[in-house]
């Protein structure tokens, strides 16, 4: 059986010709899904018994059932478990900052990164989440702003999953967010990030879209990054980074480099300077994120002087640097946080 939230609005209105009805009630379904809010088929009033009968039979909606959520002591941040068809789970988060609201997808179950300080890969990849699996999760957590006056503004895909590994759902996923019919978010305002997947960075690069492109880079040379991140053996450090340089030249987007600091092993400021070389002269900002406590990991968080002096060498090399600020932690929401739970 299909399902509908993967279905972009032209295929939608070709199964409506080829199932004898008329391809202007495709716009009529989007509304309800994307605009109304619908929950179910059934709550689409506007249209026939006859016809909502037929969606149901031939499309599975809605995918995802909500288990719960947690909302983070400053209520800036809200994580939700989502029981997928197959009862395998996902998890996503909602951040709230000044007038953003950023939902954090996932896009497969478990991850095959298995990232050193990261919870989502702990268990592998169990799965890869469908098309309509992905959009369902900014359709429920938009539903849920709607309630309070407010829309979703902006997408990362940096929950669970790496991205370039189910990037055919990924992108179909994409396109219905940016479309006008359904959420008509900017492309601009969707980030993709991904451990180093070269071939599905150059392929991004060619499906002129121009969202936001992240790599989890996490250390300044092959050898440390292997050892951070498994994944990294099957590419080169100056690979990845020559496919990202590819994607900035195509797109015209600014690309950013994450960097999770690890106290005693990544953290130095030896390897700031190594950094620095790594990526002056770029269309990029480096991103530093201080590491967030995952249980069973003996990893631990540099003292702020220690991040700090950090930072500031990079900028004194001229490289454009933030310092991300921690959400969600209190509720396992933070970056890398996200595992799979009962």
């Amino acid at each position: 059986m299909d399902q509908i939230c993967g279905q972009p609005i032209d295929e939608l209105k070709t199964w409506l010709e080829q199932n004898g009805e008329k391809s202007f009630r495709a716009k009529q379904i989007f509304e309800w899904l994307y605009i109304k809010g619908a929950v179910s088929f059934d709550a689409m009033t506007s249209l026939s018994l006859e016809f909502r009968s037929k969606l149901s039979a031939s499309f599975q909606f809605p995918l995802l059932h909500e288990i719960r959520s947690l909302r983070s002591d400053d209520g800036e941040t809200e994580k939700f478990l989502w029981e997928l068809p197959d009862g395998k789970k996902v998890e996503s988060v909602l951040i709230i900052s000044g007038d953003r609201r950023t939902v954090c997808v996932s896009c497969q179950v478990g991850c095959p990164a298995r990232c050193a300080f990261c919870a989502s890969g702990k268990q592998g990849l169990l799965r890869n989440l469908s098309p309509a699996e992905i959009v369902e999760q900014v359709l429920h957590i938009d539903r849920y702003l709607k309630s309070k006056g407010e829309r979703v503004s902006h997408i990362v895909f940096m929950g669970m999953g790496e991205p370039m590994e189910n990037y055919d759902a990924v992108v179909r996923a994409i396109r219905i967010f940016c479309a006008p019919d359904a959420f008509n978010i900017s492309q601009r305002r969707i980030t993709v990030s991904t451990v180093g997947v070269v071939e599905g960075i150059l392929r991004l690069a060619q499906e002129e879209l121009k969202v936001n492109l992240v790599l989890s880079l996490h250390a300044p040379n092959q050898h440390l990054r292997k050892k951070i991140i498994p994944y990294a053996r099957r590419y080169l450090l100056e690979e990845i980074l020559t496919a990202m340089d590819r994607y900035a030249n195509l797109t015209k987007r600014d690309i950013t480099y994450e960097y999770t600091l690890l106290a005693g092993i990544n953290d130095g400021l030896d390897q700031a300077e190594e950094l620095a070389a790594l990526v002056q002269g770029k269309q990029c900002t480096v991103n530093l994120i201080p590491y967030n406590p995952v249980e069973g990991l003996r990893l631990a968080r540099p003292e702020k002087d220690r991040i700090a002096a950090f930072k500031a060498l990079l900028e004194e090399k001229g490289v454009n640097t933030t310092w991300r600020y921690t959400k969600g932690k209190d509720i396992a929401a933070a970056c890398g946080q996200l595992a799979l739970q009962s």
